[in-house]
């Protein structure tokens, strides 16, 4: 039988090591971590250090770790603001003769960084004061080139693309995430068993890998920053921005809907062998999705055939060859601060750098994890250090964990769809905890005064309304 794994398994923040070592005081302690880019610093020398001239354009890593960052302290349509009115000043474009000469080596570089900007956090320019300061700016330069026009519509273009597909969310997905109540005998109209729809291991990996990567397609990278933002105390004033984390909602709620799917395949059937029969299914669909990289879906797969009352069917999984599933739970083992995870997690990674099919590029981390990996290293570390700085040193930590999330969510998935089965996954009714119980005892009877007591009661509560 599986071992339930309590939530205090999960996660041993110790072991991701002592946080950055605080600067001095100055702008800048000890060798920058990037070319020019400083350890700390004001929030105006680290804004400065983001707009390009004529002669410099920032590196792509400080580019994206500042971004990423800079919306702790101020908002994205404030900073591209200060940004524009800096190129504006620096470069005098509000002047009635413009230095055509340096404004062509300056223009590529502006274009470049809006094109950055807008390609990576598209959000941030849902508003209509955002669009009006980059045609203002660029409007200031097309003088000069008549290119720069024609980009500049061009990116604005590939911009309202990108915000039309983000629109429309993950939301069509969600399907029936409202656990249902257990009956004993469910009509056919409100459920059919997954093995009906998809009897194939490997098919049902490649469909979950679906799933997971259209879900991942929808999560931005400024989420992971708004939904663990602190409470600085240095800060004069509340977080920049209201909670936009819905996609990063929407897929945790995908991981438990998952969980909790697997658990009530495994306790719809009456019978004990067709109830091994799935749990040696899902055990062969957890070991595709391992091989194909796909850990969150290995994962709520494991966590589903743990659940207590799948855990509890003694009966049932003494008819289960049981040794692979064993070794998936061994490689998904929180001891060590998922130690065997993060080992196949790199290799996994490394297969992905080095890939020569779109099959070997995919990486899905078992995505709670990444989340508490974010937090404790925001909760490890001030946003600000005692003599107001910007502690970029903690962001570019943050940056990196981001950004190996960002180039996997990328992937395209080289696998063909199979609607019915994605649908099945997004639509089949699932049982509540108390459901999943009351199924548990009804297939195999109570084993103590607890499990009695218990199921007498969630016979009354469930039962007793249908």
């Amino acid at each position: 039988m599986p071992r339930t794994l309590s939530t205090s398994d999960m996660v041993t923040p110790g072991s991701l090591g002592p946080p950055p070592t605080e600067p001095t005081d100055g702008e800048q302690a000890g060798q920058p971590l990037l070319d020019g880019a400083p350890s700390s610093a004001s929030l105006d020398t680290l804004i400065q250090h983001l707009v390009p001239t004529a002669d410099y354009y920032p590196e792509k890593a400080y580019i994206f770790t500042f971004l990423l960052s800079s919306r702790l302290f101020i908002e994205p349509r404030e900073l591209l603001a200060r940004v524009c009115h800096l190129c504006i000043e620096q470069q005098q474009l509000d002047q009635p003769v413009l230095d055509k000469a340096r404004v062509r080596k300056f223009g590529p570089k502006l274009l470049q960084l809006l094109a950055e900007w807008t390609e990576t956090f598209p959000r941030d320019f849902q508003e209509e004061s955002t669009i009006g300061h980059l045609k203002d700016v660029v409007g200031r330069i097309a003088p000069c080139d008549e290119a720069y026009r024609k980009r500049m519509h061009q990116l604005l273009q590939a911009l309202h693309q990108k915000l039309a597909a983000l629109g429309q969310g993950p939301e069509g997905l969600l399907g029936a995430d409202k656990p249902i109540s257990y009956r004993t005998k469910p009509p056919a109209s409100i459920h059919r068993e997954l093995l009906g729809i998809c009897s194939d291991p490997y098919t049902l990996a490649q469909q979950l890998t679906h799933v997971e990567l259209e879900r991942l397609r929808h999560i931005g990278p400024e989420e992971f920053v708004q939904a663990f933002v602190n409470k600085d105390p240095l800060a004069s004033a509340k977080p920049c921005f209201s909670d936009k984390t819905n996609n990063l909602e929407a897929y945790v709620k995908w991981f438990n809907r998952l969980c909790y799917l697997v658990a009530t395949e495994i306790c719809m059937p009456a019978k004990k062998k067709q109830r091994a029969q799935v749990i040696e299914f899902f055990i062969d669909v957890a070991r595709e999705c391992f091989n194909i990289g796909n850990f969150n879906s290995l994962m709520a797969i494991i966590s589903g055939m743990n659940m207590s009352p799948v855990s509890r069917l003694k009966k049932t999984w003494a008819k289960v060859k049981t040794a692979k599933f064993f070794i998936l739970e061994h490689q998904m083992d929180p001891t060590g601060n998922f130690c065997n995870y993060r080992t196949a997690l790199r290799g996994a990674a490394h297969r992905s750098l080095t890939a020569h099919s779109s099959r070997e590029k995919i990486v899905i981390p078992f995505f709670s994890l990444l989340i508490k990996d974010i937090y404790f290293l925001n909760e490890g570390c001030a946003n600000r250090l005692p003599n107001g700085h910007v502690n970029f040193e903690k962001f570019l930590e943050l940056a990196k964990q981001v950004g190996e999330f960002i180039t996997w969510k990328q992937v395209e998935c080289p696998f063909e769809q199979d609607p019915s089965i994605t649908h099945y996954l997004h639509t089949a009714p699932i049982f509540s905890e108390d459901g999943l119980y009351l199924a548990s005892y009804e297939s195999e009877s109570p084993e103590n005064q607890t499990e009695k007591e218990r199921w007498k009661s969630l016979r009354s509560s469930i039962l007793g309304k249908t």
